[in-house]
């Protein structure tokens, strides 16, 4: 064998393991001889047979492509070709015999004689159906988020209409939204954990009364798991009837008792009862406020059921019933342990909080939750440091005086873990305020955790109790 073989055959070998390791095919129209070559590499990605198969023209090769895409493939082709010799496209070979779709990139490459006349098309192609189904996924997740997100502010608008047009100050608004607003918070991080699969009852009934009222709550019955619309309403439901009992109910003494029992009825829904005892004589209120056209209307209407109030002199009682469609099954995903509310302060007195003479330093990524919490801090008579929008601004600023901080769990996609060793390290106290669940909060500190969406009141008191601990 020549030198000049012995080259070539170790040059072909080099090309066979490059297209091998980059997972290519290979593929020939020549179209003096009308035939289209069909690598074994080639077979094995798309299916087609391998050699050769007479073609007449280029209508009979588009034959194997998916005919949504033929058009755009070909002139994607012939714009190619003609412009600079070569062409790159990303189109489907036409549906296997089972339906399955297989998406391909080529790239190929035109051939002249010595007149200048194409003589065959050569290239090599690439599967990429993954990379597209992955791709068709993400779509389909971010329209689905989109969707998700403009339910929430339409339902936050709502909230927002319909609480002050039933409050007459500003104080009673902001308190009644506030918490409105951590109750549908409350619901949507159970249904993240569950990655929107469903929420359990138990769950919802712990985050709305865990951190309240403690030894005074109980709550139990089966394991059941409602859709993302149906756990939204309860969680609201909960959080009215719980608001009432610690205002004027059976929460607002230390005698009484909340009791909050649900049972799967014979028609595939459920039941829930609402009890209160021990409590101050109950008489049937003579104004209806929103949480009780909420209970009446939307949580009914939004849980295929009713809901039955019951003002009785020992305590309120209220009956909620809910149609099967709210039952979903256990998701794969579920959370330990129901999720408390780890750390809601609220000022004891009715004194504004007074944080006179301490520098507060804010870490947090969204521009308008700094500029609030910047304002709350400053009303209690607090000094802040920054706020620090970015992991490295927090960190520039940790040498200088600093008595308490507010962290947000995460800067941009950066951790604020750094920041709370140092100030760990240093002795300084400080206060996660996230939008995370247990498992996304940088636990592992001994440091309060405040949920988002949150009152800032709740956030000075917190500092505040941190420095009074200090």
């Amino acid at each position: 064998m020549s030198e000049k073989a012995t080259g070539l055959n170790l040059d072909r070998k080099r090309l066979d393991l490059a297209l091998q390791a980059a997972r290519l095919g290979e593929f020939e129209w020549d179209i003096v001889r009308g035939v289209f070559v069909v690598s074994d590499r080639m077979a094995a990605i798309t299916g087609l047979p391998a050699g050769e198969t007479s073609v007449r023209d280029a209508e009979e090769i588009q034959e194997l492509v998916h005919p949504d895409d033929r058009d755009s493939l070909r002139q994607t082709i012939v714009e190619g070709l003609s412009a600079e010799g070569r062409y790159e496209a990303e189109y489907r070979l036409r549906p296997g015999p089972n339906g399955e779709i297989t998406w391909l990139r080529a790239a190929g490459i035109q051939v002249l004689n010595a007149k200048g006349e194409m003589t065959s098309i050569c290239g090599v192609i690439q599967n990429i159906t993954d990379r597209r189904v992955e791709e068709d996924q993400r779509r389909t997740l971010m329209a689905e988020v989109d969707h998700r997100v403009k339910n929430v502010l339409a339902a936050v608008q709502s909230l927002a209409y319909q609480t002050a047009k039933r409050t007459t100050s500003l104080e009673s608004f902001l308190s009644n939204f506030a918490g409105r607003l951590k109750s549908m918070g409350s619901a949507n991080e159970l249904l993240t954990a569950a990655r929107w699969r469903g929420a359990a009852i138990a769950h919802l009934a712990a985050a709305e009364l865990g951190g309240i009222a403690p030894g005074q709550t109980r709550w139990e019955g089966p394991e059941l798991f409602l859709t993302p619309r149906a756990a939204n309403a309860l969680s609201l439901a909960l959080h009215e009837l719980a608001t009432n009992a610690v205002k004027f109910g059976a929460l607002s003494t230390d005698t009484g008792r909340v009791d909050v029992r649900w049972t799967r009825t014979p028609d595939g829904g459920f039941e829930l009862i609402w009890n209160e005892s021990g409590g101050p004589p109950v008489g049937v209120p003579g104004h209806r406020g929103f949480g009780s056209t909420l209970l009446a209307q939307v949580t009914g209407r939004e849980l295929n059921g009713e809901v039955v109030p019951e003002f009785r002199a020992s305590g309120v009682r209220v009956r909620v019933t809910a149609g099967a469609r709210t039952i979903v099954d256990r998701p794969d995903n579920v959370p330990d342990a129901p999720v408390v509310r780890v750390f809601e302060t609220t000022p004891k007195t009715n004194r504004p909080t007074d944080l006179r003479g301490s520098r507060v330093l804010i870490v947090e990524d969204a521009v308008l939750l700094a500029l609030e919490l910047e304002t709350g801090l400053s009303d209690a008579g607090a000094e802040v440091v920054g706020p620090a929008y970015e992991l490295s601004e927090a960190m520039a600023l940790l040498d200088g005086q600093i008595d308490a901080a507010v962290l947000d769990a995460n800067l941009n996609g950066l951790s604020v873990h750094p920041v709370a060793e140092a100030l760990a390290a240093r002795g300084i106290p400080f206060v996660f305020a996230t939008g995370y669940g247990d498992t996304g909060a940088p636990l592992g500190f001994d440091a309060p955790i405040i949920r988002k969406p949150y009152d800032v009141t709740q956030v000075a008191a917190a500092v505040s109790a941190l420095l009074d601990a200090g």
